[in-house]
């Protein structure tokens, strides 16, 4: 893995703290997209059993950790935007995160894992340049492209 300055890290819960789970659910969406490096187990800590983990998405380092209790919960001060360049791709995601997650509004889901991600074309500028744009998208959840 490539080294970065600063390097978002996210902190999940899961199973005895199994980092593995994460990387298996994120790898299965992101296909070649992602990159895992080794797993660090690191015992027994006050969350129980933790481990962790540096990955790659789309090219962007992170560090990742799971513990076995709940300690710090996502919630919508973070989001990560994915640029689509088609419903097709609109679609793929938005079934992944949401089949086990929460569909929200405006383009916006929860995962799994809890962790909010905004699914929107990457032409989203010129699509809400569109008369009645706003409106349309505020009946939204997952964004349709052709109802702009």
């Amino acid at each position: 893995m490539s080294y970065n300055k600063i390097i978002p890290s996210l902190w999940f819960n899961t199973a005895l703290g199994n980092i593995s789970l994460v990387i298996d659910y994120y790898k299965n969406i992101f296909g070649t997209d992602f990159e895992a490096g080794n797993v660090m187990p690191l015992g027994q800590t006050p969350s129980g059993n933790t481990e962790m983990c540096q990955v790659k998405i789309f090219g962007q380092n992170y560090s990742i950790m799971s513990t076995e209790k709940a300690h710090h919960l996502f919630n919508d001060a973070l989001a990560f935007t994915i640029n689509c360049d088609d419903q097709q791709e609109i679609d793929k995601y938005w079934n992944y995160f949401t089949q086990e997650g929460k569909e929200v509004q405006c383009g916006w889901c929860i995962d799994k894992y809890g962790l909010r991600w905004q699914v929107i074309p990457k032409n989203l500028g010129a699509l809400m340049a569109k008369p009645n744009a706003w409106q349309v998208m505020m009946k939204q959840k997952k964004i349709i492209i052709e109802e702009y």
